[in-house]
């Protein structure tokens, strides 16, 4: 007999939720202490000032006050110098 399986089964139909990354509050707005502000996974946006990290990468508001994106220049693990994008709090 043909070993094939009856019908109804499939192969397809494994296609994972999405996560909801990115930016939420945008530059200039106004932010309240503990908003989340990007959700991101690896630092793509690093933490400035009045601004945490949290286990999953995500970047927090620790005041009140205007989001500010600033770009710096950091030395990674080789020496090498790098552009990195920062995510202030201005008050």
């Amino acid at each position: 007999m043909a070993h094939t399986k009856a019908t109804g089964s499939t192969s397809l139909g494994r296609d994972s939720k999405s996560k909801r990354l990115g930016i939420k509050i945008t530059d200039g707005d106004k932010a309240q202490a503990g908003n989340v502000l990007i959700r991101q996974r690896g630092c793509k946006f690093w933490a400035g000032k009045n601004v945490k990290k949290g286990g999953d990468d995500t970047l927090y508001a620790m005041k009140a006050g205007k989001i500010k994106f600033t770009n710096r220049v950091k030395m990674d693990f080789t020496g090498h110098r790098k552009i990195v994008k920062v995510v202030n709090v201005i008050q």
